[in-house]
């Protein structure tokens, strides 16, 4: 889809424009398949599929603070996930402050519920369906994987996530969790949403494994959620991994996913290959 198809979004400070127009410069020319799941631009997704049939699949959710970012921007992750033998799937969803929560999450939900329901289109494992993202992608991710009440609507088994790969991403948006601000997506003051949306508080008995990333330099509130999470986890008999990027800040996360001498591609394929080969 073009850019500029999609709805206006949130003017960007500089930071941010450069990091959008590099994930768009690696993602130029890396085509993918696209379906809508909704009538809005946002509520589509892109299969990127790996030649060999039967693969597992990551479903990706890009970043962007809830406000910003486009499916298109993950196209980078396709070509070494599918050497690797793996199918992606990237999602975009609607964005505050016009949309607020849980419209993110449905969305997410529905596209994960048109990702089960295109694996015969292209022959990919429907029972090895992964979910990841950056940021707020990541909490997005987690929050599918952590919550059980969303699977049964969709006609969906409840294991329906067989796996999630947050990168850099919210766990906890409850006061004293060390955000200097409330996210926008979580709607105004006085809305009981912040439990409801933070997968520290949804984390229950089924809880499939999760592999936790964040830099060494990102933002100090998530590295301290990322483990509060993985350590939560662990205790209600979760299967937790942690990554810690070394030398990557907040936007280099996930710039660096594809790199071969930074360690989350290796221990994200290593990571999903040993959850399919036990389904």
């Amino acid at each position: 889809m073009r850019i500029d198809a999609y709805p206006p979004q949130e003017p960007l400070p500089e930071v941010a424009r450069i990091f959008h127009e590099t994930l768009m410069a690696r993602a130029e020319g890396i085509e993918g398949h696209e379906y809508s799941y909704g009538a809005d631009p946002s509520q589509s997704l892109m299969v990127f599929p790996c030649e060999k049939p039967g693969s597992p699949v990551l479903m990706f959710m890009h970043g962007g603070a809830w406000t910003n970012g486009y499916k298109e921007q993950m196209a980078f992750l396709a070509p070494p996930l599918n050497a690797a033998g793996f199918t992606l799937v990237s999602a975009s969803y609607r964005l505050a402050p016009k949309y607020v929560f849980p419209a993110n999450f449905d969305d997410v939900a529905d596209a994960f519920a048109k990702t089960w329901g295109l694996a015969e289109t292209h022959g990919y494992r429907r029972d090895a369906i992964f979910t990841g993202g950056h940021s707020a992608g990541g909490h997005l991710a987690a929050l599918l994987a952590t919550r059980t009440d969303w699977q049964g609507q969709r006609g969906l088994p409840a294991n329906a996530v067989k796996g999630c790969l947050p990168i850099s991403a919210t766990f906890d948006f409850t006061p004293g969790s060390g955000s200097s601000v409330r996210p926008r997506f979580l709607g105004p003051e006085g809305v009981f949403s912040e439990v409801k949306a933070s997968p520290l508080f949804q984390i229950g008995e089924r809880v499939p494994p999760f592999l936790v990333a964040y830099g060494s330099d990102d933002f100090a509130h998530l590295k301290v959620q990322g483990e509060k999470f993985a350590m939560v986890a662990r205790a209600k008999g979760a299967s937790v991994d942690t990554l810690e990027i070394d030398g990557a800040d907040h936007v280099n996360a996930l710039l660096m996913a594809t790199q071969t001498d930074k360690p989350w591609m290796a221990a994200a394929t290593r990571f999903m290959s040993a959850v399919a080969k036990r389904i």
